[in-house]
């Protein structure tokens, strides 16, 4: 049942029918996980809570830099050397005093990653490591959760939805492997290689609405899909991509032993 406050404040929602009151109450019920209150998290945060989704974790181990400000718009001057997980809640408490948020001031790994997937409905990766998106992605497969993965760097962004709740393939690691532990490349993430706050937000506000989509069954979601976007011509590419039979993650040699 939707309070006349609740239905005031997302009336504009609600007139979607393919939302309506029963979507509404479906986002109240619902539990989204925000790995990274960066660029990506940040968008992608406020318009969650903007849309009411009943309650956001968002995580993160970092404190807010002034060269943060220009991309993570989520947050403002007063805030820097604050830990962002923490200033991010405030925010989006501020936002949308109907929603419940809270927030996870560490880097999620091992037990703490799995047993906060666990309660999620949907998890999006806003993350800038791959050794962090390697683990979110991991940790959705074993516990079926559906995850959107976002990135982004230089004037390109890319959007990934991975659909775990069948207990199936692909994951991120079909699609991205480890490299070797001999390889000699760096990591390459916004501080080397610099970004384009608007594309940044662009890849968060999407994976803000895929997950919209998701809790709500509006639409279809863009499951199995690299989407590639060019901010220097606005363009988009998408591929298609498929389970690796050998993934050491997904592969059907593990979802065997899953099961025994």
């Amino acid at each position: 049942m939707i309070s006349d406050q609740a239905f005031l404040r997302y009336s504009r929602q609600i007139m979607l029918p393919e939302i309506g009151e029963q979507g509404q109450t479906d986002l109240a019920n619902a539990q989204v996980l925000i790995v990274g209150a960066g660029g990506l998290g940040s968008a992608a945060a406020l318009y969650l809570a903007g849309a009411g989704v009943g309650q956001v974790v968002i995580a993160d181990d970092d404190r807010l830099e002034v060269s943060n400000l220009p991309r993570q718009v989520l947050y403002r001057e007063a805030d820097i050397g604050q830990p962002k997980a923490v200033q991010a809640a405030a925010q989006l408490q501020a936002l949308n005093p109907l929603v419940r948020v809270r927030a996870a001031n560490a880097r999620l790994a091992g037990e703490r990653l799995a047993l906060e997937v666990a309660q999620a409905d949907v998890v999006l990766d806003c993350s800038d490591n791959l050794a962090t998106r390697h683990a979110v992605s991991q940790a959705c497969y074993r516990a079926r959760k559906p995850l959107i993965a976002g990135a982004a760097i230089r004037w390109h962004g890319q959007l990934m939805a991975f659909d775990f709740r069948q207990g199936k393939g692909p994951c991120y690691h079909c699609l991205f492997p480890l490299p070797d532990a001999s390889s000699s490349a760096g990591p390459q993430n916004c501080s080397t290689g610099g970004v384009a706050g608007p594309v940044v937000g662009n890849i968060g506000t999407l994976q803000a609405l895929e997950a919209l989509k998701v809790l709500t069954g509006a639409g279809s979601v863009a499951f199995s899909r690299l989407q590639n976007f060019d901010g220097l011509t606005l363009q988009w590419q998408s591929f298609h991509f498929t389970q690796d039979t050998s993934c050491p993650v997904c592969g059907p040699s593990v979802s065997q032993q899953e099961q025994c």
